[in-house]
């Protein structure tokens, strides 16, 4: 059994935030009716390359980035502006558990399609409004885009090399945990709808996201009063901790207490470390970060990176090697943890997606779908859900309302 079978979403959302939330929804057994465009559809369907599954038929082939986020959906196509297309949403939204968007703040209302408007139709609807800046506020009208929100919430700032230039994260990660924290939120609100029959507005923005990502390094500037600046691969609390150059490539090494720092003295061959005033202590080593730094990264280049980390796990060290992406599914963890998952694809024939990075031992995520080809379901939907007969599917469509 899946721990969501019989929860009805309706997506509005796309590219990638929304998308990730409602994902995971459907992993746990939700049906996601994923509602896009007329004729173009999410806007991540045209993002690449790469894509996959060229032909005659389908010369554009199927966006890889599409892909990553969209199994398990029904996918159909709904012109929101127009008023048919609208009497589709809310006739949905009165059938379904959860409504997740994530258009601009306020244009959903100027459809009727907003909170208060479903909420009139259907009182037990948990709404997911996700946007870049939140519902309230100055910048409550602006859009927001992952690589805008890691620079002005603070991430950029302490992400790169201290005499480089800023860097964004190499994956959407505001984007990514925004849908996490949407989802969580949603699951919270059903807990609570399940003893109130009352659903709920959520807020969840991109912004909000990042101020939280920011944690322990955001402490430090709330509580210690020191505003963080970028340190390449050092932590601002541990040493040592982070990225060294061995004699044949790169490794990353982390020694969070003193005992660690023992048994790393001695894996190195350095007990001199121990008694040096300098080095002695996590907080002297942290204090003499610079000159500990070159110290031990000429230790560490004597050394070919599989000795170092063989020597390193054999004493229970935690340390890895720096993979390409190549080398993370070529991993001997990937396959025992399933973190590979093939699907049949309509138009892309077999493919592999990511796993779930959640195990339930009695209700498992399931892999019932493929990503959806645009508009694959939208007969099915508006005749089974919604009672239209196929002539007027088929008129919906000339008018340009689906």
């Amino acid at each position: 059994m899946s721990p969501l079978k019989g929860i009805r979403v309706l997506d509005l959302s796309r590219a990638m935030a929304g998308p990730y939330c409602t994902m995971m929804l459907g992993d746990l057994g939700a049906d996601v009716i994923k509602v896009e465009r007329p004729g173009s559809g999410d806007e991540s369907r045209g993002w690449g390359p790469p894509f996959v599954g060229q032909s005659n038929d389908n010369p554009s082939g199927e966006s890889t980035y599409f892909l990553s986020v969209n199994r398990n959906k029904r996918s159909i196509t709904v012109n929101l502006k127009s008023s048919e297309g609208q009497e589709v949403i809310q006739r949905l939204a009165s059938l379904c558990d959860v409504l997740v968007e994530n258009f601009r703040t306020g244009v959903l209302e100027k459809l009727g399609l907003g909170y208060e408007d479903m909420k009139k139709l259907n009182p037990s609807l948990v709404y997911c409004s996700i946007s870049g800046y939140g519902r309230t506020g100055p910048y409550a009208g602006r859009p927001g885009y992952d690589v805008i929100i890691q620079a002005e919430g603070g991430m950029m700032g302490i992400t790169g090399p201290v005499e480089g230039p800023p860097s964004r994260v190499g994956v959407p990660i505001v984007d990514i945990t925004t849908g996490m924290f949407a989802a969580t939120s949603i699951l919270a609100a059903l807990r609570a709808r399940d003893q109130t029959n009352e659903g709920q507005l959520i807020d969840v923005s991109l912004f909000d996201t990042q101020a939280a990502l920011l944690t322990n390094v955001a402490s430090s500037y709330l509580i210690g009063g020191t505003d963080p600046l970028r340190m390449g691969n050092d932590h601002p609390n541990l040493a040592p901790y982070g990225a060294f150059r061995a004699k044949d490539g790169w490794l990353v090494l982390g020694v969070a207490n003193e005992r660690q720092w023992e048994t790393f003295c001695a894996v190195i061959d350095r007990p001199d470390f121990r008694e040096d005033v300098r080095f002695k202590t996590n907080g002297d080593r942290v204090a003499h970060r610079v000159e500990f730094g070159e110290i031990l990264s000429e230790v560490i280049a004597t050394r070919p990176a599989s000795e170092w980390l063989s020597a390193l796990r054999n004493a229970g060290l935690p340390c890895g090697p720096i993979n390409d992406v190549a080398a993370v599914f070529d991993h001997p963890q990937v396959q025992p943890r399933e973190l590979i998952l093939e699907v049949e694809h309509p138009n892309a024939g077999p493919i592999h997606l990511t796993g779930f990075p959640y195990k339930l031992t009695q209700t498992p995520a399931e892999l019932r779908h493929p990503p959806p080809l645009l508009g694959e379901h939208t007969e099915d939907v508006l005749t089974e859900m919604l009672g239209y007969s196929k002539e007027e599917v088929a008129q919906f469509q000339e008018r340009g309302a689906i």
